[in-house]
């Protein structure tokens, strides 16, 4: 039974995770493109993206809510619903983004640099909007058992991104930039749409029931605020390490970046667990799937890191000596970060499909709230990133103790 209900998750997972890898190559395309035009304007996007990144996370996870109601509920009221939960929260995401140029100048970035931001904010708000409305059919589909429908969205996103960037950068620079990301989000959207319509039994219609609303958004709004938090107690991190030295905050920047990069696997391994556990009316067979999600995960994690550990790929990131010393004097340690973190995220979303989200985030928060605290007393970027392992082993057990106590069904 156990092997049975990993298959079932791996079918789902698989095409989520190649999507989430297409979409970040496609931000890398649009990186070096935005590099080889300038260093002021790939900065004014780095700013731009430092509010347009998270706001798009914390959007996602909002709409993440509807995934454990596509089986317990009617569908297309779920989908209809939602999607008021979409504009919502899409509304406020889009508004942080379109005041990037006031947060910038507040936060003290030099004036060159807002003065080149032009009509980035605004497009990139519109790319939010834009991205809700995916986020929900994505949310949607995943929720009904098709992962490959994402997939194929997050493969044309990236695919226009791709082809678009180098040119509407080379053309319109930093602008450039913007409208190909709308247009693939664009169009990563339409698909996901689209499929969602022509799997959705029934059809949503417009009326809203305010109710349900509050009901999708109980369970996905302390998502969207789980998302917040670990951005940014994370980006105190990255303070913390520049504090250090120019060095530290340079392999900082490396090691967050191969975290990331395993840690979409447990993200989409997570999802797919979700319709599984909401599906389920017995505590042995929730337990199971998500002990399932969790071989799975810990299998997928381990793998990666020993690629990371013996495959020599610290080079790729840099040619400084110090910095690849450094890194790889980290390595040790990004394996307990990176599989503890993806223990509590598979965890987290088991709870989601439980509908029991508000715990989690309670858990998460408290974990990472006493990490920020530490962080600026850590003497070198070893034991800040010992910590951060430390946090994500306690979040991850936090998370157990309420998951095990919440299936008790």
């Amino acid at each position: 039974m156990l092997l049975s209900d990993a298959r079932r998750i791996g079918r789902v997972a698989l095409p989520l995770y190649l999507s989430m890898v297409a979409v970040s190559v496609g931000a890398l395309v649009t990186t070096a493109a935005l590099g080889r035009h300038g260093t002021g304007a790939l900065a004014g996007f780095t700013v731009t993206a430092a509010v347009y990144f998270p706001a798009v996370a914390a959007v996602s996870g909002a709409v993440r809510g509807v995934m454990p109601f596509m089986r317990t509920g009617d569908p297309a009221r779920v989908v209809r619903d939602g999607a008021w939960l979409a504009v919502a929260v899409g509304l406020l995401g889009a508004v942080a983004v379109a005041c990037v140029p006031v947060i910038a100048r507040a936060s003290g970035v030099e004036r060159e640099i807002v003065g080149q931001l032009g009509a980035l904010p605004l497009l990139m708000a519109v790319s939010v909007l834009i991205s809700g409305f995916g986020a929900l059919a994505s949310s949607g589909l995943v929720g009904l058992g098709h992962g490959e429908v994402v997939m194929l969205a997050g493969l044309a996103g990236a695919a226009c991104t791709a082809v678009l960037s180098p040119v509407l950068v080379g053309w319109f620079g930093l602008d450039g930039a913007g409208i190909a990301l709308c247009v693939a989000n664009l169009v990563s959207a339409i698909t996901t749409v689209l499929g969602l319509r022509r799997r959705l039994p029934g059809r949503p219609g417009w009326r809203v029931h305010c109710g349900h609303v509050l009901e999708l958004a109980k369970v996905g709004v302390p998502m969207a605020g789980t998302v917040l938090v670990k951005f940014a107690v994370l980006g105190v991190l990255a303070v913390a390490a520049a504090r250090m030295s120019t060095t530290a905050a340079a392999a900082h920047n490396i090691a967050t970046a191969l975290v990331n990069l395993t840690f979409t696997a447990a993200v989409a391994i997570g999802q797919a667990v979700v319709p599984e556990v909401s599906g389920r009316t017995d505590r042995a067979g929730v337990r199971r799937v998500v002990t399932a999600g969790l071989v799975i995960t810990t299998a997928a994690l381990a793998a990666v890191c020993a690629i990371i550990l013996f495959g020599d790929v610290v080079p790729l990131f840099t040619d400084d000596h110090q910095v690849a010393g450094l890194v790889t004097g980290l390595l040790p340690v990004l394996v307990p970060v990176v599989l503890a973190d993806g223990l509590q995220a598979v965890l987290g979303f088991g709870l989601a499909g439980l509908k029991r989200t508000t715990p989690s985030f309670l858990v998460f928060a408290s974990c990472y709230g006493v990490l920020a605290v530490f962080a600026f007393a850590a003497p070198n970027l070893t034991v800040l990133w010992a910590a951060l392992a430390v946090a994500n082993l306690a979040v991850a057990v936090g998370q157990g103790v309420v998951f095990r106590r919440a299936s008790n069904l």
